[in-house]
């Protein structure tokens, strides 16, 4: 088990406007994955109640999470010398972590976002002893350059996600420099400007990617902090919101949604669905918070300044009347929770197969473990394959039903049907109004 800092927010403030749901007092990010059997001290020193992994102990207050990180750095040197033996052992200024088996080779992989030095893919290499043995110790090897992912040179947050459903994880990785906000109307108006920009990377599927920025219409300046995916419109193809914002009070940039436009380019749909909110953006979350079958935005907002305060958002979707599917795996040999457990799902009616990978999503954002798959005009559900990490098995799936949710275990056939409560957001003037996006 490896565990990296992320990123660390600083005080949120209040309350969201149009639902009562509590605000986090500090919290921080971190990439979790099951990398190798050397660090089972580690493993269990992350799984202790007053350790790092407990939620309920890192919301309660700031200095608990004091705590935990001082027990981090102390856990730290125990950490090292595997660390330095599995070429882990990085003194670098990470801004974000993202994981994905990105060649496919059965082995979670880790990308580095720097700040001021070019990006790492650290490719896993597995055990490194003369006999493979999965005991000995498992090395890395930093493939960014010869992947074409080692850009942009300033950037903040990442994440790997399959935007265009072809099967393979794609990457994409925010640019973080401007010199102050003009950068950003400069970028609006054309004009030349110094500011750093995204890169979305397209998996070609052989150990490299592609640069496609330009063509997906994502060269422009976000200036990006918290952020995330989801599908707003429930049509199968992953849209992403960019909260934006430095430190600096002055640096009050319109956050932008940016809806996939079938895998081919993004749209920016900041205006059209009300999205263009100009505080700090802190962490953003998709997911489907009132069980009605499309999923929300949840905007955490506020800078590192003590002013710098705004009350947290939560937009509503409207709906739409494309199908859905929620999945819920459990893992039983493989992680409980299922993370880096990989589902193919085919519908009829407009032939397609759907990739999703369960996890959280973006490295400064959060999404439920539980996959809400958007499935458009889809007519039934055909199966749904799932690949499981531990043991590189593939479970089959029959029987889903459209506009349903399903739990499903790693040592059972059969998916169980969950009765999820349909919940209603407050609305009225003490919660600031109720806002549809």
């Amino acid at each position: 088990m490896m565990l990296l800092p992320c990123a660390l927010t600083s005080k949120i403030n209040a309350k969201p406007p149009s639902a009562r749901i509590a605000s986090t007092a500090a919290s921080t990010f971190f990439c979790i994955g099951d990398i190798s059997s050397c660090s089972r001290w580690a493993a269990r020193c992350c799984s202790s109640p007053a350790f790092c992994c407990s939620v309920r102990c890192c919301s309660s207050s700031s200095f608990c999470f004091a705590a935990r990180w001082a027990e981090f750095i102390i856990a730290w040197d125990a950490w090292k010398p595997c660390a330095a033996e599995s070429r882990l052992a990085l003194e670098k200024y990470v801004k974000g972590v993202a994981s994905a088996d990105f060649d496919r080779d059965g082995r979670p992989d880790l990308y580095l976002s720097l700040m001021g030095g070019h990006n790492m893919l650290l490719r896993n290499e597995g055990p490194a002893g003369p006999d493979r043995s999965p005991t000995a110790r498992w090395r890395f090897t930093d493939a960014a350059t010869a992947a074409g992912v080692a850009f942009p040179i300033a950037s903040f947050p990442c994440w790997f996600w399959d935007y265009d459903n072809d099967g393979w994880d794609d990457l994409l990785v925010f640019g973080y420099f401007i010199q102050n906000s003009g950068d950003i109307a400069a970028d609006y108006l054309g004009l030349p400007h110094q500011a750093e920009r995204p890169r979305l990377y397209h998996n070609q599927g052989d150990g490299t990617f592609a640069d496609v920025t330009r063509e997906a219409g994502l060269h422009t300046v976000l200036h990006t902090m918290g952020c995330n995916f989801g599908d707003l419109d429930n049509d199968g193809w992953l849209d992403f919101y960019a909260g934006t914002g430095d430190p600096d009070l002055a640096t009050l940039i319109p956050s932008r949604m940016f809806r996939n436009d079938r895998g081919r380019a993004f749209q920016d749909v900041t205006t059209a669905g009300g999205f263009g909110q100009l505080q700090k953006g802190h962490g953003i979350a998709f997911g489907d918070l009132d069980n009605d079958g499309d999923q929300e935005v949840y905007s955490t907002v506020g800078g590192v300044v003590e002013s710098d305060h705004y009350p947290n958002q939560l937009f509503e979707n409207p709906g739409n009347t494309n199908r859905w599917l929620k999945l819920q795996l459990e893992g039983v040999t493989s992680n409980r929770s299922a993370i880096g457990a990989r589902v193919k799902l085919a519908t009829s009616g407009g032939e397609r197969v759907l990739h999703r990978t369960v996890g959280t999503g973006g490295s400064f954002g959060s999404a439920p473990l539980r996959l809400e798959f958007g499935l458009g005009d889809a007519e039934r559900i055909v199966r749904a394959e799932v690949f499981w990490p531990m043991t590189g098995a593939t479970q089959s799936v029959s029987g889903l039903e459209l506009d349903r949710a399903y739990a499903l275990r790693e040592d059972e056939s059969a998916p169980r049907e969950l009765r999820l409560p349909r919940i209603t957001f407050a609305t009225g003037a003490a919660d600031g109004g109720h806002h549809h996006h």
